[in-house]
């Protein structure tokens, strides 16, 4: 079992930057995927980025350039950095860990990006 915990989420106008963290309640060491994925209103969830030690860091189309997601496997956490944010980029960000044959969400961060 692991617990996971978003943070930096909140009101930015457009062009601006957040930096959400995810802070997960065992080592991470282990964990073969941590991912941050969004969710629009009315819209499906949808995968923002992924990393793995194994093969290294993936991005949705809609953010390469724009987000970097990061691990630190002594601190227990995953974050993402969003850069030059647009309106699109709205929605409820969760946290993501995959291990073994067990999946595990956070309760999500709101970001809201002002035009």
């Amino acid at each position: 079992q692991v617990q996971l915990v978003e943070s930096g989420g909140g009101l930015v106008q457009a062009g601006g930057s957040l930096r959400l963290s995810c802070a997960a309640s065992r080592s991470i060491f282990s964990i073969n995927v941590m991912a941050w994925y969004r969710q629009a209103p009315g819209k499906q969830r949808e995968l923002v980025a992924h990393i793995a030690d194994t093969f290294g860091t993936m991005y949705a189309d809609s953010v390469k350039g724009r987000f970097t997601i990061s691990r630190d496997n002594l601190k227990n956490t995953v974050c993402l950095q969003m850069n030059s944010l647009k309106p699109e980029d709205t929605g409820v960000y969760y946290c993501n860990a995959i291990t073994g044959s067990q999946t595990y969400w956070g309760q999500g961060t709101q970001v809201t990006v002002s035009s």
